[in-house]
């Protein structure tokens, strides 16, 4: 008797996202090892130390770019090579966390140490969500987490006489290209994210929920606090709900 293609297609898959999974899990291990050392060297560490790092973020930039680079073009030679591929993507990640995150640490210390170590875990999660759950459930939960992290800096600098202001409109900024985003999946223009006859029913929840969180955060930091822990308990009972779903 013949096997089933579908089955042997099925398993194929699972294989090729536990792959995915466990590379940009490593990813993420090595993101959070460098922060782990920029906090015992350059933030808490001795006058000398924090010197040294200064110089060792500036060469950390310049490779994240280099990593960057060497991810995005591998990630183009590879394109019919999904495992292959996968790796490009990982290098392409980590150069821009390691560029990104060297700059801004350098700028804003502490806070930058703090929102990266949020972002890493949060970014690790979605990586396995993207890899194993259905494609409606991803696309909601990066849109809530992101909108978690939105909110998060409106709570910690909206206060800021410096960046108070520029916090509010990047917050302005990414609702609209949450709201594009929405559109151009309703309208089917970006069917490689969603299949054309994906349920986005929890797409429009999540959008819903992140607008009026975000919203909240730009006018009130104290308002900012309670739509963390409620967009935090949705992402939760969301988690659950597609967890038990898959299952």
């Amino acid at each position: 008797m013949a096997k089933n293609p579908n089955g042997k297609s099925r398993s194929a898959q699972r294989d090729h996202s536990m792959f995915a999974a466990i590379v940009f899990f490593f990813t993420g291990c090595i993101a959070e090892l460098f922060l782990f050392m920029v906090r015992r060297y350059y933030v808490n560490g001795y006058v000398e130390e924090a010197l040294a790092w200064d110089g060792y973020l500036k060469g950390f930039a310049a490779a994240g770019a280099a990593v960057l680079i060497a991810g995005a073009a591998l990630s183009f030679l590879w394109k019919k090579d999904a495992v292959k591929r996968v790796f490009g993507w990982a290098l392409a990640a980590l150069g821009v966390f390691l560029a990104l995150s060297s700059v801004l640490i350098r700028m804003y210390m502490i806070t930058a140490v703090t929102l990266f170590s949020i972002v890493v875990p949060v970014a690790m999660v979605l990586c396995v969500v993207w890899a194993f759950y259905d494609r409606e459930c991803s696309v909601a939960l990066s849109i809530l987490c992101a909108s978690l992290i939105a909110i998060w800096l409106c709570r910690r600098l909206g206060g800021s006489l410096t960046l108070g202001i520029p916090i509010r409109i990047c917050a302005v900024v990414y609702l609209l290209l949450v709201a594009g985003l929405i559109w151009a999946l309703k309208e089917k223009k970006i069917t490689f994210i969603l299949p054309a006859n994906a349920d986005l029913s929890p797409v429009y929840l999540a959008g819903a929920l992140s607008a009026a969180g975000v919203i909240l955060g730009i006018v009130s930091m104290t308002a900012a606090y309670y739509a963390m822990w409620c967009l935090g308990v949705v992402v939760f009972a969301l988690a659950v709900y597609y967890t038990v779903k898959q299952l």
